[in-house]
């Protein structure tokens, strides 16, 4: 931890006046920007290779709940691809983004077709981009609220661009290790549409750690909410290029 140094001014006694020397420690909080914060988001929930296993339960307004099992695979920022596992109907499904593009293939009908960042996940309360465009940094500009809760940050983003899912976004990060806490989702009308509570963190290799459960609630439609719940995960995948291609879905 860094330090300041402070000079404190004594009153003058006859002749003489006296300085006094103190060292101030200098907190975590006033190191820490708000881009900071963004990368440390990023690098959490957006590692820049990875290759996981996760399951998706989805509750619907009508009381009934889809249940996905899923496996992911991600190479740098720009690629990213999902296989569904389960259940039967979307058995072989697959997702696939390169860039600012991306595309749901259909087993049956042997063809990808495109898909929107901001259109729901299978039918869940994650958007696309929500899934499978975790870059913050590159996304938004932020900046330092101020958190109610002592013991968090508040790091507030506004959108760079009108392709993104969310205006705005409010996340509240721990102070003692940056973790992502909750996250609020603000349309352009600036009503808020959708909030994630972050839980049950892991640490899934060495040296990386990572919330492995995320519900998000659907805050217009109080009935419906969404949890993914990351099984397995690792850092150190490597995947040929190939392996992000249109011709390779199916495969």
């Amino acid at each position: 931890m860094k330090a300041r140094l402070i000079l404190h001014f004594s009153v003058c006694v006859g002749s003489f006046a006296f300085i006094t020397l103190a060292v101030e420690p200098v907190s975590r909080a006033a190191e820490l920007t708000a881009d900071a914060l963004i990368e440390k988001y990023d690098a959490v929930m957006g590692p820049e290779n990875f290759e996981s296993s996760a399951r998706m339960t989805a509750k619907r307004e009508d009381g009934t709940t889809r249940i996905y099992d899923m496996r992911f695979v991600k190479k740098g920022s720009e690629k990213f691809r999902i296989w569904f596992k389960g259940p039967a109907s979307v058995a072989g499904q697959e997702v696939l983004r390169v860039g600012d593009n991306s595309w749901v293939y259909l087993p049956n009908l042997k063809r990808a077709t495109r898909i929107a960042n901001r259109d729901s996940f299978q039918g869940g309360d994650f958007n696309n981009a929500d899934v499978l465009r975790v870059n913050y940094k590159a996304d938004y500009t932020g900046t330092l609220g101020r958190s109610e809760k002592p013991d968090s940050y508040l790091l507030e983003l506004k959108s760079k661009s009108p392709n993104t899912s969310y205006d705005v976004i409010k996340l509240w990060l721990r102070k003692s290790d940056t973790m992502p806490i909750r996250g609020e989702y603000f349309g352009t009308s600036g009503k808020i549409l959708r909030s994630a509570e972050f839980s049950d963190y892991k640490e899934f290799s060495k040296g990386y750690k990572r919330p492995a459960r995320v519900v998000m609630r659907n805050e217009l439609i109080k009935e419906r909410f969404t949890e993914l719940v990351t099984q397995t995960m690792s850092v150190e995948a490597s995947f040929p290029d190939q392996r992000f291609t249109l011709p390779d879905l199916g495969k």
